[in-house]
């Protein structure tokens, strides 16, 4: 008897040790011992524990906080609300600057009703070194299912109570911007603003003023006086001038404050300083201040609240060149904010150096060229696609968004005006335009390469083109012709003359005769491959795809064979297809970055040309339209001859003139030179003129003004300027496309 009582005990203590072993199995437990009755037990199987604690973990490493917060238990969820929760946690990671978080679990322990999880935490931030802390995860089981009982210690062991961590920023200097010489572009600097307040200027010291205005800003002091001429004399207008560093101005200091008592103000300051009023702002880009609704997420990366990053262009693009590598101090602090101790630090590493692809003085000379006009200019060498100039007006000065610039606000007032077009706007990359005339390239190339026609083709170009059912379409010589100048129509021309007289009925004839034959696409194909239609892949800067459009009906053809339509480029991409001309074929991606180089002057970057494609056509057709080309500038019926005329450089281009559908068309040139010296790399030239009128008038001027400027070739005068850089009148001659 006393032998079955000691048996009964031993089953009693095996069966109960079963149940609450988390590592017993269902099968074990259910398993008789042999011999003996099999007891009727119910049975429910513990969930893994650390299972539980792992996906809690896995939650935190993905931030999803939400997730997390429903693993609390309830007693935890009454302390503590989801909002406030989650809260705790982004603030945290915000502070520590955490880029990811390691995990190990150590151990686990486990009581009928509770459990605890021992886990090894690796904190690693973009600040310091990485943190290891090791905490325990306290669970308590509810409704069949662990949830943890959750405390502050949990986030990190030092912030128990009204402890925090703090990380205290080290912020390196920002890197300079350099042109491919090394002629700085940005950095920081003192500088001294000027403005004038013409209702204080003295008539008798007015001329003079001027001058030495002109003569510190680079700006013809006609140019600074018709600035106010309108102004009324009464009333005190402030108008300002711009900013020089204190190296370029501090000679002439003395000179210019004697002018401070009649009208002139001169005003210091520093920061990063954007050299000669910005040198190509929309692709150089500017900085700005962290936004509040951004904060979070630039101080997750490293930032301080009170940073300035990049806003557009190389600046945007190159921050994480530009910025450095920051370090930090971490402390815990008090609720006061008191020091507690110091935990970790790491120092800030120098940032890198950007040097881009542009000549700064040429540069300058090109934006200069462009005065007056909305619009573009892009300059690339033939056999590089190294860029080495984008204009974009209009204009505007990045040290505007310095607020220590005395002119700041005013600027900025104007710069986001209603009425103002997009200063912003990099309009080589990202203006959206129809090519027009220019466009007529890509036509003749989809027309000889579709075999249906041939180099000895004639047409008779007269004023009208009536192969339309219903529509009877002009050519520009007889808009020419209404504006009684006496051009007559073309007449007979072969495919060369056909390009070099820009004879609209010859080029929808080409697009209207490919639709018929069923080549719907053979135009729309060609210019995508010439590179329409997408981006060019020039990665620093922002940039827009365009539209190539396939017909769907006769007047679609036409239209689109002359550029208009739904046709939208960039100049980038038209600049992109005339070097490859230019160069025998060769599409390279345009580069604006010559090389980003350590601090150490070792080169994290270095230019090489990048080959994108192939013009999809012959070598012998492509000659022929080199040919053609040329013939646009060197013939005497040749539409941009009577600009280009006497020019030294050999250029090849096409004149175009695109409907714009509000005012004034569009003026474009494009074309490229053909010196051929070893020494100065040939270069693709694209101009357009936003609402200016036609091609031959504004463009191509100002093309043979940027050749000019490249060769270090005399400056011929615009037909409108009295003198280079000053207007002689608000309107310019009437010509042909």
């Amino acid at each position: 008897m006393k032998r079955k009582k000691i048996l009964l005990c031993l089953l009693i203590l095996l069966v109960g040790c079963r149940k609450s072993s988390p590592e017993a199995t269902q099968a074990e437990i259910d398993t008789p011992t042999p011999g003996l009755a099999t007891p009727v037990v119910q049975t429910t199987q513990t969930p893994d524990v650390e299972k539980t604690a792992v996906d809690f973990l896995d939650n935190w490493k993905e931030n999803d906080y939400q997730a997390m917060y429903a693993q609390l238990s309830p007693a935890s969820q009454s302390q503590v609300s989801e909002e406030e929760f989650s809260r705790l946690y982004q603030d945290f990671a915000v502070e520590l600057a955490l880029e990811s978080l390691d995990y190990t679990v150590l151990s686990s322990f486990i009581d009928p009703e509770q459990a605890q999880v021992a886990i090894s935490i690796t904190y690693n931030s973009r600040l310091i070194e990485a943190i290891n802390r090791d905490i325990i995860l306290m669970l308590t089981l509810s409704s069949g299912e662990w949830k943890v009982d959750w405390s502050k210690a949990l986030i990190f062991p030092e912030i128990e109570g009204e402890n925090q961590v703090q990380l205290t920023r080290i912020v390196p200097s920002r890197g300079n911007i350099y042109d491919r010489e090394g002629s700085v572009i940005v950095a920081y600097a003192e500088a001294v603003s000027l403005g004038i307040t013409p209702s204080q200027i003295k008539p008798k010291k007015e001329e003079k003023l001027l001058d030495e205005l002109g003569r510190d800003l680079d700006i013809p002091p006609e140019v600074i006086y018709a600035m106010y001429e309108d102004f009324p004399p009464d009333v005190d207008w402030y108008i300002p001038l711009g900013a020089l560093s204190m190296d370029t101005i501090e000679s002439r200091l003395g000179i210019l404050e004697g002018y401070t008592n009649t009208g002139l103000l001169l005003r210091t300051f520093d920061g990063r300083y954007y050299f000669s009023g910005g040198v190509a702002p929309q692709a150089v880009g500017y900085v700005r201040w962290i936004q509040e609704a951004e904060e979070d997420d630039y101080r997750i990366l490293g930032y301080s609240r009170d940073e300035k990053v990049g806003g557009q262009g190389l600046e945007k693009w190159g921050e994480p060149y530009l910025s450095g590598d920051r370090g930090g101090v971490l402390y815990v602090v008090d609720g006061e904010g008191e020091i507690l101790s110091q935990l970790a630090r790491s120092e800030a590493a120098p940032p890198a150096e950007i040097y881009t692809t542009i000549d700064k003085e040429f540069q300058l000379e090109v934006q200069k060229a462009l005065y007056g006009y909305n619009g573009a200019i892009v300059v690339m060498e033939l056999d590089t696609g190294r860029v080495l100039a984008m204009a974009s007006n209009p204009h505007f000065d990045p040290n505007a968004f310095n607020s220590y610039y005395y002119n700041s606000s005013l600027l900025l007032q104007e710069y986001y005006k209603s009425d103002q077009k997009s200063p912003f706007l990099n309009r080589a990359t990202q203006g959206l335009y129809p090519l027009g005339s220019v466009f007529k390239i890509i036509t003749l190339a989809a027309g000889l390469e579709s075999g249906e026609f041939q180099a000895g083709d004639i047409y008779d170009c007269g004023y009208f083109f009536e192969e339309l059912a219903g529509v009877v379409l002009t050519d520009w010589t007889y808009d020419h012709f209404l504006e009684d100048d006496e051009t007559p129509p073309s007449g007979v021309l072969t495919l060369t003359e056909g390009l070099m007289r820009s004879c609209n009925p010859y080029f929808w004839h080409i697009g209207l005769d490919l639709y018929r034959k069923g080549l719907t696409d053979a135009i729309s194909e060609m210019a995508k491959g010439f590179g329409l239609g997408s981006l060019t892949g020039i990665e620093t800067l922002e940039e827009e795809a365009g539209f190539i459009p396939v017909p769907q009906s006769e007047i679609d053809a036409t239209n689109l064979a002359i550029g208009q339509g739904d046709t939208l480029v960039t100049p980038l991409q038209v600049v992109q297809f005339m070097a490859a001309i230019g160069n025998g074929g060769t599409l390279y991606r345009p580069q604006f970055v010559e090389s980003i180089r350590s601090s150490g002057g070792e080169e994290v970057f270095s230019f090489e040309p990048q080959t994108v494609g192939e013009l999809p056509i012959s070598s012998k057709n492509l000659n022929f339209i080199k040919n053609a080309m040329i013939q646009v500038v060197s013939n005497p019926r040749g539409t941009a001859n009577h600009r280009i005329r006497g020019l030294q450089i050999p250029v090849a281009g096409k004149t175009g003139t695109a409907e714009s559908g509000s005012g004034e068309s569009h003026a474009w040139f494009a074309g490229y030179t053909n010196n051929q010296n070893e020494n100065k790399p040939d270069i693709a030239v694209v101009v357009i003129a936003e609402n200016a009128g036609e091609g031959s008038d504004v463009a191509a001027p100002i093309f043979r003004r940027v050749v000019e400027l490249y060769f270090n070739q005399v400056l011929r005068y615009y037909p409108w300027e009295a003198e280079i850089g000053v207007w002689a009148r608000p309107d310019t001659e009437n010509g042909e496309e």
